[in-house]
């Protein structure tokens, strides 16, 4: 039975739930722990949601994906129920209209909200305050809450995500990979190098979650000064000594990966390597400190809240604290005054944290008094932002968004 049932002034119907991300769509009901639908943002292999750029073709798309949803996933009438939408307050206005139009003019649907992804991790909690960090596929995004007020001259966004830890992991691998053909001890090794069309983003996608992990930071600096002097061969053999060991990684039929120890611990530095703006996920954070008022950085510095599928990789969080007590001691972020760092725990998965929220968030009185009725939205077809000043500079009772 659904979580919170009878909570607000919501029907027996309960409201769709949908998080449209980059990667994965997750899609279920409000008042429920779980989606019940984990599926590809996409309409075709390699093509996301998020890639289409021109309205005519992204309309099209969403219609044939939202179809998938209610059709094939749910096996529910769109007309029967109210959606909540988790979007990113710094995504394209251009998907959330187009979104908004197909929902309401092509299915015909009665209500949508859209709700805030950093804001409703905070549901599952039961808190207002947090430091919210997203590293999903596209990038890392960080926001800070201060008593369920995002600071959003604060935020931070770096393109270290997902998608950058797969680059990392084919340049690692056509270095050093070894391609082997054969069985019964008669493999024929050949560089990966030659071959490179085996690997294919799905693939590489699934070397980096099943194989790949993220060191410590002594160890990474090591793996760092390594890699970019191949001179240093006496260090180089002592780092192969006590690397990972190295995997094979099946691509079908009697053809194997050889995956290296240097690559399973090694891809990952990209998210904690400085760039030359001096920037790395570490230091999103603290800037992010820095930019917050004084009276708030201690309370968000023990109020750390990570989400998102990529940080579910092994040794991050604990990465992470290394990475921030190091910069810590640097000379640009002494004013920042903090000592140390408290991660929360949340109930689910971090990749499910925030539909999780938002199922919460969509089982209370705000799914019938906040959202966008399809009769607002044909009288007049726009949708309420924060970064549209119509509806941050006047109040308008009629239209809540």
């Amino acid at each position: 039975m659904p979580m919170y049932e009878g909570i607000g002034l919501i029907s027996e119907k309960h409201a769709v739930v949908l998080d449209i991300g980059h990667a994965y769509t997750k899609c279920g009901y409000a008042g429920e722990i779980n989606p019940r639908c984990i599926i590809r943002s996409e309409v075709e292999p390699g093509k996301s949601l998020h890639s289409i750029n021109k309205k005519d073709e992204l309309y099209n798309a969403l219609v044939e994906f939202i179809h998938r949803l209610y059709f094939k996933c749910l096996l529910v009438n769109p007309k029967d129920r109210r959606v909540v939408i988790i979007e990113s307050v710094l995504g394209s206005s251009l998907f959330k209209e187009t979104l908004a139009r197909v929902l309401f003019r092509h299915y015909e649907v009665s209500s949508v909200l859209f709700a805030p992804s950093h804001l409703l991790p905070l549901f599952t909690l039961g808190i207002r305050t947090a430091l919210v960090l997203d590293v999903g596929h596209s990038e890392a995004c960080l926001i800070p809450i201060y008593e369920g007020v995002p600071i959003l001259k604060s935020w931070q966004a770096q393109p270290l995500a997902g998608s950058t830890l797969q680059e990392s992991v084919r340049v690692h691998l056509l270095e050093r990979g070894q391609l082997l053909r054969g069985s019964g001890g008669d493999e024929s090794p050949t560089p990966l190098a030659h071959s490179p069309e085996i690997l294919t983003p799905n693939i590489l996608e699934d070397i980096t979650v099943r194989c790949c992990m993220v060191t410590s930071l002594n160890r990474g600096r090591e793996l760092d000064r390594v890699t970019q002097d191949a001179s240093q061969v006496t260090s180089l053999s002592t780092l192969l000594k006590n690397s990972a060991p190295s995997v094979r990684y099946s691509v079908g039929g009697d053809s194997y990966l050889e995956i290296d120890g240097i690559t399973r611990e090694g891809a990952a530095e990209v998210l904690f390597q400085m760039d030359t703006d001096g920037n790395c996920i570490g230091s999103m954070i603290l800037n992010a400190l820095q930019s917050c008022p004084i009276d708030t950085r201690r309370e968000l510095a023990s109020s750390l809240l990570i989400v998102g599928g990529t940080s579910m990789m092994p040794g991050f969080k604990s990465r992470l604290n290394q990475e921030l007590l190091y910069l810590l001691s640097l000379p640009q972020y002494a004013d920042i005054k903090i000592t140390e760092f408290k991660l929360y725990q949340p109930p689910a998965a971090p990749n499910l944290v925030t539909w999780l929220g938002g199922a919460i968030f969509g089982a209370t009185d705000v799914v019938v008094t906040r959202s966008l009725t399809r009769e607002q939205y044909i009288k007049d077809p726009s949708v309420p932002d924060w970064s549209d000043l119509r509806y941050n500079s006047t109040v308008d009772d009629a239209r809540q968004g």
